[in-house]
This record gives structure tokens, sequence and C-alpha cells, in this order.
């Protein structure tokens, strides 16, 4: 597995979130990690969606959300991703 491409695009190494709560090869924190960012471009698609600009690769937020609660971290603050 190459960590450091799952830090900055968790969804070319993984097919959902709840994989990256289940892999053995991960530590917790980078675990939280992985799915902050994955949380983040979540949001900005939305942002995207709202916007009619639709495209790429689209993963819930909430299954985002439930895998960071499943590792007992919270949603991290929401960060406004309108410029």
């Amino acid at each position: 597995m190459d960590i450091d491409r799952a830090m900055v695009s968790p969804g070319s190494v993984f097919a959902t979130p709840a994989e990256v709560c289940n892999s053995p090869e991960l530590t917790p924190e980078q675990k939280v990690e992985i799915l902050r960012r994955w949380e983040y471009d979540a949001r900005e698609l939305q942002v995207a969606t709202e916007e009619n600009m639709a495209g790429g690769e689209e993963v819930s937020l909430e299954d985002v959300l439930a895998a960071l609660h499943q590792l007992g971290a919270d949603a991290g603050p929401s960060i406004p991703t309108k410029q």
C-alpha cells in the first residue's frame, strides 16, 4: 500500500472509507488523517455540486463521517470550502 498516496488521494487507494478503518497496515492516527482528507474532498464535491459542477468520484460524506466516528474521532471543524 502506498500510504503517501492514500494521504493525498484516499480514493485512489481505498474503495470505501470503511476499508480505511479495517486496514491493518495503518496506525489509528494515519486512518484518521486519511479520513479527514476524504472528508475535505467530499465537502469540496458537495460545493461543486451546489454550483452545478459535477464530476469526479463521489464518496458519501456520511460514509466518511461514520468511519471517523467508528474510530472514535469526531468530524473535523466545518472548513468553509467556498471561496
